[in-house]
């Protein structure tokens, strides 16, 4: 898809009328199951001109808080093969924003890794990564999790699970379940980088599973 595309399709994602954004009415579902937390997605649209800030790119698209309203936003939204080059998907927890500088994130870092573009199914991996987050089956035991982003580019898609600390034991069961997710083999790594060293010119992992 186009960048016009892309975003035209965000445009048509449905927001009730007066409320805050959402997916859908609260009404569409007689029966809701509730998540933990709420997420909301964002989307970084690819710049056009240099003038562009990140503010200007990152948007916030729709917020869910029930099983039943994931799964709208899943089948009214773009996969991410079809995403343009240059940009990406973020689902956070309640309303911390997919910026290292927010307060939630810190204090923490992200486990990365990066799958080449013919190499998977790339829709499959991230639906896996989705519901791993939202379902805190990855971080059933330490709540470590902030959010999640995928970032499209011509070498490939790079996956980053956001963590609000940097806390080496709950990080490596974080980790060992993330490769599991993203369907990795025992020979490939996956690393952990801080935020704390992002501005660093040298951004050296602290973990490597």
């Amino acid at each position: 898809m186009s960048v016009e595309e892309v975003s035209q399709k965000f445009e048509n994602v449905h927001v009730d009328e007066g409320a805050p954004k959402t997916v859908l009415s609260d009404s569409k579902f007689e029966v809701k199951h509730p998540l933990n937390t709420k997420w909301t997605l964002w989307y970084t649209k690819p710049a056009v001109d240099k003038s562009e800030s990140w503010s200007d790119l990152l948007r916030p698209v729709t917020s869910f808080e029930t099983v039943e309203e994931f799964w709208a936003v899943v089948q009214n939204i773009p996969e991410p093969h079809e995403l343009p080059l240059k940009s990406d998907y973020h689902v956070f927890r309640n309303d911390i924003r997919p910026e290292w500088e927010d307060e939630a994130n810190a204090k923490g870092g992200k486990w990365s890794y990066q799958v080449k573009i013919k190499s998977a199914d790339i829709n499959e991996l991230w639906l896996r990564t989705l519901l791993a987050v939202i379902g805190e089956t990855i971080d059933e035991d330490d709540s470590e999790i902030n959010g999640v982003v995928l970032n499209v580019r011509k070498v490939g898609y790079k996956f980053a699970l956001w963590t609000k600390s940097e806390s080496k034991e709950p990080l490596c069961n974080i980790g060992a379940r993330f490769k599991q997710v993203l369907k990795i083999g025992d020979d490939e790594r996956i690393e952990f980088f801080p935020h704390s060293d992002a501005n660093g010119k040298h951004h050296q992992p602290s973990i490597t599973l």
